[in-house]
């Protein structure tokens, strides 16, 4: 299995997985490793139609939607008077 990244980013290049009949993949060793994906982990699979699909650990994806819940609780700034 193919595995690239250049060493001063966290970008990564895990390979090619295919599609089984009943939609299926195998998520990648170093991918699973490089994520720290377990078995029984819940994934969120989000899509957009023209960028394609992004697959999320779903404890991550909580932690993040919290952070953006957040700013309702801040007194929003009052715009600059002209």
């Amino acid at each position: 299995m193919l595995h690239n990244h250049h060493p001063d980013e966290k970008k990564h290049i895990f390979g090619t997985v295919k599609v089984g009949e009943r939609g299926q993949i195998v998520i990648p060793k170093d991918a699973r490793e490089v994520f720290d994906i377990k078995p029984g982990d819940t994934l969120m699979v989000l899509g957009r139609e023209d960028h394609g699909i992004a697959i999320v650990k779903a404890d991550r994806f909580r932690q993040i939607a919290l952070q953006m819940l957040q700013m309702f609780d801040q007194t929003p700034e009052e715009p600059p008077e002209e």
